[in-house]
C-alpha cells in the first residue's frame, strides 16, 4: 500500500504535499525532507455540527431566552454591538498589531467579571504573566472572576470551561489554536482556524449552557482576517479597530452584526489605562478657534446611527509641475477630484496649476456624501483666500450640475449641529421643511449661490 508522504522544510517547518527545490516560505534550497503522514479516523471532519437543538419546531414557538443582552458599560462598545452583548453570540475582533485588540478585550473581561460573570481569557500568544501585567496596567483592581490560560490547545480550553463554570470565553487569537483531531495541520492553517471557529460557535450556541465568545483574528498583508472567509460568515459579529500609527484615536467598526446595525462605529482614545470611550465625538473632530481661518468648513455627517460634526480643511499651493498634486486624508481621492471638476466647470475657478490638499479632522474614513458641500466650500475658501465663519455648517451632496442635493437623515444632522451651538446651517433647497431650535437654516439652489453668499 502506498505511503502518505508530505515534505517538511528543515529550516522553517513549512509543509507541502509536493517537493520543491526552494522553500517558498523561507527561501532555503534543498531543505525538504520526506515525512510519513499517519492518518487517523478522528482526522475526518465531522459532517454534523452540534449547534442548536437539531429538531424542527414552529418559529412562533422559538423563545429568545439566550438573546438577552449584557451591557458592558463601555458605552461606545455597547453602541457598536447594538446595545449590548447577546449571551449566545460569537464576535471576532481584528486590527493591525498594536491597535488595541487585547487591551479592549481585557477591559471587557473586567467589566463583565465585575457584573458577576466568570471570564476565561485563553491566549495562544502571551503567557499568564504578560496577561497579569496588562491587567495591572489597566485596572486599579482586577476582578476575581477572571481566569487565564496560556495554551494553543483549544481542547485544553474546552476542558476548563465546565470545570470553572465559565460564562465568557475569549480566544486570543484564533489563528494560534489547534484541535488535536485535526493534527498534523499546523496552527494558523485554514483547516485549523476554521475548525477552531466552528468549535467556538458550538460552545456559544449550546442551548443548555450558552456562552459569550470573543475571538481575536489576525490580519494578513491585505488587511483582511487571515484564513478562510468562511470564518467571518460563521460568527455573529465582525469588528475592526482602525487607527493610524502615532494617533491616539481608535475607531471600532462593525462590518457585520446579526444583532445590530452594520456600519456602526464607536470612537475611543488610547491612553495609559486603556481605550477610553469618546461619548461626544464631535468635540474631537472640530477645532475651536477664536477667529475663522481660510480653507476650513464644518460638515454634519452620519456614521452608523449617529450624526457627527466634522471639520474639513483644505490647503492650496502653486504647482510647478505638469501634474499638480491631489492629496487627501480620510476622504476618498475621487471625491476631491469630482469636487474640483464641479468647481472648475460651474464657477470658472482654475486649478490646473494648483496643488490641493484635503484633510478631514478625526482619523476615520468618511463615506457619507453629505460632506461634499463642505469640501467644495473649503476648497473655494482656500482659493479665494477668505475664511468662512466658524459657526456655519454645510450639509448636502453636490450634483455634477452644481446643485446642492438633499441629504439623508437631515433632521438628525441638523439636531447635532444645533446642539453644539452653531449659528447657521446651509442646506440644499430641495430638502423638506426642517427647523432648528436655535440655528438659522439657509437654503441654496447650487454651489454658486453659496460661494457668492459666504465668500464674495
Amino acid at each position: 500500500m502506498a505511503k502518505n508522504l508530505i515534505y517538511v522544510c528543515k529550516n522553517c517547518g513549512y509543509e507541502t504535499i509536493g517537493k520543491f527545490g526552494k522553500c517558498p516560505e523561507c527561501g532555503a534550497w534543498g531543505s525538504f525532507t520526506e515525512k510519513e503522514l499517519e492518518l487517523k479516523k478522528s482526522q475526518k471532519t465531522p459532517l454534523i455540527r452540534k449547534i442548536g437543538q437539531n429538531s424542527v419546531q414552529k418559529l412562533n414557538n422559538v423563545t429568545g431566552k439566550n438573546s438577552d443582552r449584557v451591557v458592558s458599560n463601555i458605552k461606545e462598545f455597547d453602541r457598536v454591538m447594538g446595545g449590548g452583548i447577546v449571551q449566545d453570540s460569537v464576535t471576532i475582533i481584528s486590527a493591525r498589531p498594536g491597535a488595541g485588540k487585547s487591551t479592549l478585550l481585557m477591559q471587557i473581561s473586567n467589566m463583565l467579571a465585575n457584573l458577576g460573570m466568570k471570564v476565561l481569557y485563553a491566549s495562544g500568544e502571551e503567557s499568564e504573566t504578560q496577561l497579569k501585567k496588562r491587567a495591572e496596567r489597566l485596572f486599579d483592581k482586577t476582578s476575581d472572576n477572571i481566569f487565564v490560560i496560556s495554551t494553543n490547545s483549544l481542547d485544553n480550553v474546552v476542558d476548563n470551561l465546565d470545570k470553572n463554570d465559565i460564562d465568557v470565553l475569549i480566544v486570543d487569537s484564533i489563528q494560534t489554536f489547534v484541535l488535536e483531531e485535526f493534527l498534523p495541520s499546523r496552527a494558523g492553517s485554514p483547516t485549523q482556524s476554521l475548525e477552531c471557529a466552528y468549535k467556538c460557535v458550538e460552545i456559544a450556541k449550546n442551548n443548555e449552557r450558552p456562552r459569550i465568545v470573543f475571538l481575536v483574528g489576525q490580519l494578513n498583508k491585505e488587511d483582511e482576517i487571515s484564513g478562510l472567509r468562511a470564518i467571518e460568515h460563521l460568527v455573529d459579529t465582525v469588528l475592526y479597530i482602525e487607527g493610524e500609527k502615532g494617533e491616539a484615536i481608535r475607531n471600532l467598526v462593525a462590518t457585520k452584526n446579526r444583532y445590530g446595525s452594520t456600519g456602526e462605529i464607536g470612537f475611543f482614545i488610547m491612553e495609559e489605562n486603556g481605550l477610553i470611550s469618546i461619548d461626544n465625538p464631535s468635540e474631537y473632530f472640530m477645532t475651536v478657534r477664536d477667529k475663522p481661518v481660510k480653507g476650513s468648513a464644518l460638515a454634519s455627517i452620519k456614521e452608523g446611527s449617529r450624526s457627527i460634526l466634522m471639520e474639513v480643511e483644505s490647503l492650496m499651493s502653486q504647482s510647478f509641475t505638469p501634474y499638480p498634486s491631489r492629496i487627501t486624508d480620510y476622504i476618498k481621492k475621487d471625491s476631491l477630484n469630482i469636487c474640483i471638476s464641479i468647481l472648475e466647470d460651474k464657477t470658472g475657478l482654475k486649478f490646473f496649476d494648483k496643488n490641493v490638499v484635503l484633510k478631514a479632522v478625526g482619523g476615520f474614513r468618511i463615506y457619507d456624501p453629505s460632506i461634499n458641500f463642505a469640501i467644495i466650500m473649503s476648497i473655494a475658501s482656500s482659493y479665494y483666500n477668505k475664511p468662512i465663519k466658524n459657526d456655519v455648517v454645510f450639509i448636502g451632496d453636490v450634483a455634477l450640475t452644481g446643485e446642492v442635493r438633499k441629504a439623508q437623515s437631515i433632521n438628525d444632522k441638523i439636531m447635532e449641529a444645533d446642539r453644539l451651538g452653531v449659528k447657521e446651517i446651509a442646506i440644499g433647497n430641495k430638502n423638506p421643511d426642517v427647523k432648528a431650535n436655535n440655528a438659522n437654516i439657509v437654503r441654496f439652489k447650487d454651489i454658486m449661490e453659496a460661494i457668492n453668499y459666504y465668500l464674495k
